[in-house]
């Protein structure tokens, strides 16, 4: 099968197209058919082995897995020992940061895929994983966010940030975005009630007052989430110095703000699933590559001006079917 291969860490020009074996299918693992990826942020901060702390997890000198990628939709192939829920010719989603994903086949964990729900494609669902499981488990398992509430959502135009802000009005809350002047009418759509342009209005000394604040930039200071908010969550960080200076004062500090690490599950995929089949999601692609192109997808991931999400498709096929 083809895959894209790394051995060596580095940008996306060190990966390599090439013939791999396919994959051999495990027990409670469902081997499938990739339709389409999408590009995040984690690919290209796993593929540069950066922040360095990460090396600990992906390889100290040299990657541990071959294979890159997380988001994927397709078809089932074939259904390991102890896979109950899903049966060959199954459209399926889901996503591993273990990688993988990148190749015409990835064996995956059921644990971490579900249905595609009837009448949407496969760049679509392959765009939802980890920018949506991020934003629903920010929102409401660590957010805890009720009816009712108001919630401001800082970057909230990108990938995470536009599921953030529709999930949050599925949900039931009013909802503040924070984005640049040139996506306003983007995140109105989406349904924010306000928006703040940040590169018109100092975000830094907003002084309103939120229930909830979500943070996917990773721009905002301890001292912002305290004179904003009753409780932060916070999901992106724009350097180590940033995220170690919020940590610190995090641990002397009473102000509860939650620092997590999605993880993937069939629960909340299925949760995504069914929201976007009532169409309380809306998902936005802003570019499609081809899988010939996916260096250049990370690396256009990377400029951190993406509106939504970036799509790779695998092959020119009734997405459909």
């Amino acid at each position: 099968m083809k895959a894209y291969t790394k051995t060596k860490y580095g940008g996306p020009e060190i990966l390599q197209l090439e013939e791999v074996e396919k994959p051999s299918l495990k027990d409670d693992h469902i081997l499938v058919r990739v339709m389409a990826n999408s590009a995040n942020p984690a690919d290209w901060h796993i593929l540069r082995g950066k922040p360095f702390f990460a090396r600990f997890s992906f390889g100290l000198f040299k990657p541990k897995d071959k294979i890159p990628g997380a988001d994927f939709a397709g078809i089932v192939a074939e259904v390991g020992n102890n896979v109950a829920h899903f049966k060959v010719g199954d459209r399926v989603f889901g996503e591993t940061l273990k990688g993988g994903a990148f190749a015409e086949y990835i064996c995956a964990p059921a644990t971490v895929c579900a249905i595609m729900p009837e009448g949407i494609d496969f760049p679509v669902m392959a765009s939802v994983p980890i920018a949506g499981i991020t934003a629903l488990q920010a929102l409401i398992t660590h957010g805890q966010l009720k009816a009712g509430e108001s919630i401001l959502i800082n970057g909230s135009s990108g990938g995470v940030g536009h599921f953030a802000v529709q999930i949050a009005k599925a949900y039931g809350a009013k909802v503040t975005a924070v984005c640049s002047s040139r996506n306003i009418a983007f995140v109105k759509a989406l349904g924010a009630d306000i928006a703040i342009p940040y590169d018109k209005v100092n975000i830094h000394q907003n002084d309103g007052s939120y229930d909830l604040i979500v943070d996917t930039h990773g721009n905002l200071s301890h001292n912002d989430y305290k004179r904003m908010g009753q409780r932060g969550v916070m999901v992106g960080f724009t350097t180590m110095g940033h995220m170690i200076s919020l940590l610190l004062k995090r641990a002397f500090s009473k102000f509860p703000l939650v620092q997590f690490t999605a993880e993937a599950n069939t629960k909340d995929l299925e949760t995504l699933s069914s929201l976007i089949q009532i169409g309380k999601i809306e998902v936005h692609i802003e570019k499609t590559y081809s899988y010939k192109e996916i260096p250049e997808a990370i690396k256009y991931i990377e400029a951190m001006r993406a509106k939504g999400k970036v799509a790779m498709v695998w092959e020119d096929v009734d997405s459909k079917r």
